[in-house]
């Protein structure tokens, strides 16, 4: 990707963070609302992560869990059907609407619509062990979504997280504008058909 799809991308990213965040600001007040009833904890849930250049950020979601669930010495990997989800936020996680308050990412630049999702330090020391190669998914901004999103799914075990490192390390090769767009919509589509990515 040269100089100048980069800064269309980035301009994309500013733009469309924006739009997204007015667009659906209806959809983040019901959903504080909501999570402010329960009355069991905060509502926008900061878990630092590496992103580019190898520089760490806080990536916001809303609050899906228990307050008590990182509660354990080791960091552990949520699953499709883990217990420590709330009610309220099992929906969310399999709308995948826990991961708007990520508009806000993308917006300031920690993140982009398209790129490798970010991880934790902790896993990632544990990935670079089967494969250092991941050094190079520092070279991109974290993404919203990327083609392991769509293609690999819900990211539970070290092997998916091993097909994850490959795909987005193929993703950086072929990565264009056009690949960003092409992404995007079938995530939204893949979203809008309740298919659980």
């Amino acid at each position: 990707m040269n100089i100048c799809q980069r800064t269309i991308k980035r301009i994309f990213d500013v733009v469309c963070s924006l739009v997204g965040m007015l667009f659906l600001s209806p959809l983040f007040l019901y959903i504080y609302i909501k999570l402010r009833k329960q009355g069991d904890g905060p509502v926008i849930f900061k878990q630092e992560r590496i992103g580019y250049k190898g520089k760490p950020f806080f990536i916001l979601k809303y609050r899906t869990m228990r307050v008590d669930a990182d509660d354990s010495e080791e960091p552990n990997l949520a699953c499709k059907e883990d217990n420590r989800l709330t009610p309220f936020g099992r929906f969310l996680r399999e709308h995948h609407l826990d991961e708007l308050p990520q508009l806000w990412n993308v917006l300031v630049g920690d993140m982009s619509f398209v790129g490798p999702r970010p991880e934790r330090k902790f896993f990632i020391d544990k990935i670079m062990q089967h494969n250092p190669d991941y050094e190079y998914i520092y070279l991109m901004r974290p993404g919203l979504t990327s083609p392991a999103s769509v293609y690999n799914g819900y990211t539970d075990t070290m092997e998916k997280m091993l097909i994850r490192l490959d795909m987005d390390l193929e993703y950086l090769q072929k990565r264009g504008l056009w690949l960003d767009i092409k992404i995007v919509f079938i995530t939204v589509y893949s979203i809008l058909k309740g298919k659980k990515i």
